[in-house]
């Protein structure tokens, strides 16, 4: 068996960077009513169902980014993310603290990365997962690298393949009346 569906089989907790891995890396700075600037994100729908999923059958998701976002908060609230951790670009700390307080031993935990940043968490998760954009220095880093690239439904990948590997994928086409015969 492929050892990266073996790894996807163990993880409990998927986190995962925001600009270049949830979203396209763009930021958007809009005037706004006040007149003052607010930044902004697009985010991929299909991911967003998709760690919608993972919570259903009780893996835990969470973002730890080096930026700081409105956008970010709200988009973390909306799937349900149970870690949202942004504005520090030392990231090891911050993983740190969500190990401690999740409970769950590395081998459990996926990290999804885009930029150097990353790597150091990729050393020390279960699963290190590049998005098809990133640098390619963390792609050769990464364990597993995704068709996808990020804001465009790498996580929406990296979800099903985690899904698939521990049983729950055919559970969920029959949630959606999928491949069902009429």
């Amino acid at each position: 068996m492929d050892s990266n569906y073996d790894r996807a089989a163990n993880i409990r907790l998927l986190l995962m960077d925001v600009d270049g891995v949830l979203t396209d890396g763009r930021v958007w700075h809009l005037p706004g009513p006040d007149g003052e600037w607010t930044e902004t994100k697009g985010f991929d729908s299909q991911d967003g169902i998709a760690l919608q999923w993972l919570n259903w059958k009780g893996i835990k998701t969470g973002v730890i980014s080096g930026r700081k976002s409105p956008a970010v908060e709200l988009r973390a609230k909306q799937v349900k993310m149970s870690y949202c951790y942004q504005g520090n670009i030392e990231k090891i700390p911050l993983l740190e603290e969500i190990i401690h307080d999740s409970g769950l031993p590395p081998e459990n935990i996926a990290f999804v990365g885009d930029d150097f940043t990353d790597v150091v968490l990729f050393r020390r998760v279960g699963w290190s997962v590049a998005v098809a954009n990133a640098r390619n220095e963390v792609k050769q880093s990464a364990q597993y690298v995704t068709s996808a690239p990020g804001g465009f439904g790498a996580i929406r990948e990296v979800a099903e393949l985690i899904l698939k590997a521990q049983g729950y994928w055919d559970e969920l086409l029959e949630k959606y009346e999928i491949g069902r015969d009429e």
